[in-house]
């Protein structure tokens, strides 16, 4: 796992929630935090990187401190990039600070080569209807992933390649097999990990591009059986379900008293 917090300067100073966030700002208290979350996590040894929430949320210093404290790490920036078109001048923005390990989500409306990997996440800009981000017509290694929206990657990808295969009618299923393969490579140990299906031809991209309902038979991590027979083994998924809807209740709750 590698994880980070999304330090934004919506939250202002006094509490509020900002709307818009100028470039030209003073960083927040917030953001200060958020990257200090950050500073934390990989000092502690943890494997992560230093997270920006999106461009559009950020000032200018804020950005700037992040790739800072980024390269003081070694590691990159994992940063939401003009999803919508709202956040158009994200490229312009990041373009002094982007180096080839950071992490570019979305890219829709990108209007400039950037350094990076592209995380393209298609359902999740369709659900938010912000466009396509016609990932092959970039330079950079672009990695399939769901923005949260989902955890099924096989059923990512076959929407993937719908939407690919709109764009582009002559493109294979092979070419978001390649996406798939890409986000491995960010977890190399994840390469020797062993996923066992219920369909013989898992494997073939253009079987698992038109195969609805794959399921998986089990899972192996480092040698370690994970998932047995569809379902979970080191954790009660019917308790971790029932605690995500009490914390998903709270949460709610306290958005609706914002």
């Amino acid at each position: 796992m590698s994880a980070c917090y999304g330090a934004t300067d919506r939250w202002a100073d006094d509490g509020s929630l900002r709307e818009k966030v100028s470039p030209l700002s003073a960083m927040t208290k917030a953001a200060q935090a958020g990257l200090d979350e950050c500073d934390r996590h990989l000092r502690s040894g943890k494997r992560g990187m230093v997270g920006l929430h999106a461009a559009f949320t950020c000032s200018d210093e804020t950005i700037a401190a992040a790739a800072t404290l980024a390269a003081s790490h070694g590691v990159g920036v994992h940063v939401h990039v003009a999803e919508a078109i709202d956040d158009i001048a994200a490229g312009a923005r990041l373009e002094p600070h982007a180096t080839d390990d950071w992490l570019l989500v979305h890219t829709v409306h990108l209007d400039r080569p950037l350094r990076g990997r592209i995380a393209h996440n298609p359902r999740s800009n369709m659900n938010n209807g912000v466009g396509y981000a016609k990932p092959t017509t970039k330079p950079n290694k672009v990695l399939l992933g769901s923005d949260g929206i989902g955890s099924d990657m096989a059923e990512e990808s076959r929407l993937a390649y719908v939407r690919l295969r709109e764009f582009d009618s002559h493109a294979t299923p092979d070419v978001v097999a390649g996406w798939m393969h890409n986000a491995r490579q960010v977890f190399p140990e994840s390469l020797d990990d062993v996923v066992t299906w219920r369909y013989p031809a898992a494997d073939a991209p253009w079987h698992t591009a038109f195969t609805t309902g794959m399921r998986v038979e089990q899972v192996q991590v480092a040698g370690q059986v994970v998932v047995d027979r569809g379902t979970t083994v080191l954790v009660d998924e019917h308790e971790v379900r029932a605690k995500a809807r009490e914390a998903a209740a709270r949460l709610h709750q306290r958005m609706e008293n914002l």
